[in-house]
Parts: structure tokens; C-alpha cells; sequence
């Protein structure tokens, strides 16, 4: 009942539309960009649960306040200690490596606000893990979730960095001007 619902909210009345070529495999890291809004997050639960998948997503710990901590960790979120210098990614790298099925949703600028300098923990967690980083664009002028490459993590981070960057060069967030690949 709530995936066709959700199907119906994003692809009928929304008007978004889906471009996803790329198999899913058991264990996957997405990497989401742009991401320049709060829409994002209710475009992304949108079309999760309308294509019937369930991916957890990393977020900032300040979310997680009453009554919203438990909603958020229920639908999958892992809150962020910004603060703290815990080695999150080998901790979920591990999680990867001993589950079964194992799916991650990050955005690589790591906040809404324009940020050239991506993070790339979603790149060594892959990497740590060997699982592929499948590349998730959201175009707000389209309105397209598109899919159509993954990476299979190869060591060599600037040259895939310098691909995945470049994948996502001519999608538009809703907010187009919070948007950079930087430099590649």
C-alpha cells in the first residue's frame, strides 16, 4: 500500500521521472548528488520506497532530537558525530563486509550549502568493503532520478573522484547555485 502510494505521490503527481540502468546488488553504496535542499531527502524517501528498496542514509546528528531521532532511525538513518573522530567508515566498511544485503545512501558535499571539496568516506567504505558505488543524480530541472554508471572502488582516488565528479556536472539541484564539482 505506502510503495504505490509512494509511486503514485512522486511519479503521477510530482511529475518525476526515472532513468535507472544500472542493477542493484546485494551490498552498494549510493553516492546522491547534487544535494542543495531538505527536498532532497523527501524526493530520495520518495523514490526508495516506491521502487520497494530499503537503503539507510548517513545524517547529522543534530536531526535526531525528539520526536524526529526515532522516525529517522526507523527509516534507515545513521546519525553523523561530526565532532567526534570515530572511524565510522571502517565501522560501516565492516557492517558491509558481514551482512548479507547492504545498502548506504551518502552525499558526498556533506551538507546543502555549496561545497567543492567533497567527502569521501561513501569512496573508501566502498573501497574497504569492495562494494560498487552506484551514482544517483537528482535533476530538479528534469525532474530525473537518474542511474546509469557505478564504480567499483579502484584505489586510485583521484582519478575516481575525478570520474564520479564528473558524472554529476550537468545535473541541477533545486537550489542550482549550492552546487559544485570543484576542481577535476
Amino acid at each position: 500500500m505506502m510503495r504505490k502510494f509512494c509511486h503514485w505521490l512522486l511519479y503521477r503527481q510530482l511529475g518525476w521521472k526515472k532513468n535507472v540502468t544500472v542493477a542493484h546488488p546485494n551490498k552498494y553504496i549510493i553516492c546522491l548528488a547534487p544535494h542543495t535542499s531538505n527536498w532532497d531527502f523527501l524526493i530520495g524517501q520518495l523514490y526508495m520506497r516506491a521502487e520497494g528498496m530499503h537503503t539507510n542514509f548517513l545524517m547529522k546528528k543534530e536531526w535526531f532530537f525528539w520526536p524526529l531521532g526515532p522516525i529517522f532511525r526507523r527509516m534507515g538513518g545513521i546519525p553523523v558525530f561530526r565532532s567526534k573522530h570515530t572511524s565510522m567508515t571502517d565501522h560501516l566498511a565492516e557492517e558491509a563486509k558481514t551482512r548479507q544485503q547492504f545498502g548506504l545512501c551518502i552525499t558526498p558535499e556533506g551538507t546543502r550549502s555549496l561545497n567543492p571539496d567533497w567527502k569521501k568516506g561513501f569512496y573508501f567504505i566502498a573501497l574497504k568493503a569492495q562494494i560498487p558505488i552506484l551514482l544517483y543524480g537528482t535533476d530538479y530541472e528534469k525532474k530525473l532520478i537518474n542511474c546509469t554508471e557505478s564504480i567499483m572502488p579502484s584505489g586510485d582516488l583521484e582519478k575516481d573522484m575525478r570520474h564520479i565528479k564528473l558524472y554529476f556536472k550537468d545535473f541541477k539541484g533545486k537550489k542550482p547555485e549550492n552546487f559544485s564539482i570543484g576542481e577535476v
